[in-house]
């Protein structure tokens, strides 16, 4: 450390031009700056500047020692120009992975305009309802939702997610409405990814199985197929709330309704100082209870900065 210390006292005082200059820049007294000139002078074994009362000169070692250390506090100060740069302008390769529908309707567009306002990203979109292991796969961040498995991963509240089982008018033709957990042995249950669904009991979280002769991996499948009054569906917020507006669904189980499961960015650890993703996060946050429909209605809450809030998955 010494090292570098003397060397840069002597590049300063080359660059201003006097000791006191440097020892101004430096913030330290011009006698300090002169020792540490005569140290390096006397580490190298040879003098350095010529020094008169007046001003300071180059000898020839003097001038190529200069010209090399020159372009290294040159390249340290672009280094943090650089860095400072960085965190203004985020920029480098972007990497996201999320559920297909879900990041196809609405984090897909919100990629797009954060784009426009860093054009010198590079974005990787991968849109798969399987496990995406983040880390092994080069993912910068994954959007999930529901309950988070326990991980190594860091993850941020980006906003509230509910869940609501839902059928048709036509269904309820044919059988009455449920009003307790027990009875949905009497239903047609539509199947998706998972064959047990999620609900409260006295604040308890419970997970109920359910069969069916009904299933697949896709969620507009299945709300077509509640649509259709096929049976009983359980779906997400996003996709149920304008029909149960209009009447073309009918929720059921309110009571027993998960209160919210909220949608996760959750990424490495290694990955939470970063100021591109720290930009990127802060504008989901800003802009995705905008696109979700019941949200504004709801009064989404504030999510927690990357900094201050994030949760580590341990």
């Amino acid at each position: 450390m010494q090292r570098w210390d003397r060397i840069e006292a002597f590049v300063e005082v080359v660059r201003l031009g006097t000791f006191v200059a440097a020892a101004r820049e430096l913030s330290v007294s011009p006698s300090h700056v002169s020792r540490l000139v005569a140290q390096l002078e006397q580490r190298l074994g040879t003098a350095l500047l010529y020094r008169t009362t007046r001003q300071i000169h180059l000898t020839d070692a003097g001038a190529l020692y200069y010209r090399h250390c020159r372009q290294l506090f040159d390249g340290f100060r672009e280094a943090e120009v650089a860095i400072g740069d960085l965190q203004e302008r985020p920029q480098g390769r972007l990497a996201l992975t999320s559920a297909t529908t879900f990041g196809e309707r609405y984090i897909a567009p919100l990629v797009n305009d954060f784009l426009l306002e860093h054009p010198q990203l590079e974005v990787r979109l991968h849109f798969t309802n399987r496990r995406v292991d983040i880390i092994d796969e080069g993912f910068d961040v994954a959007i999930r939702m529901g309950r988070l498995e326990d991980s190594s991963l860091v993850a941020r509240r980006l906003c509230e997610r509910r869940e609501y089982v839902v059928g048709a008018p036509a269904y309820f033709t044919h059988i009455s409405q449920p009003h307790a957990l027990a009875e949905l042995s009497r239903h047609r249950c539509l199947i998706g990814s998972r064959d047990h669904w999620r609900f409260a009991v006295d604040g308890v979280r419970r997970e109920v199985r359910v069969e069916g002769g009904w299933r697949a991996n896709s969620g507009p499948a299945l709300l077509d197929a509640a649509l259709k009054g096929l049976g009983l569906a359980q779906l997400p917020d996003y996709y149920v709330e304008e029909h149960l507006a209009s009447g073309a669904l009918v929720s059921v189980l309110d009571a027993y309704r998960h209160a919210d499961t909220a949608v996760w960015a959750v990424f490495p650890r290694h990955r939470q100082r970063s100021p591109k993703l720290h930009r990127f996060l802060d504008y989901l946050v800003a802009r995705l209870p905008e696109r979700l429909p019941g949200l504004q209605r709801r009064g989404a809450p504030q999510g927690a900065s990357v900094d201050d809030g994030a949760t580590r998955l341990t």
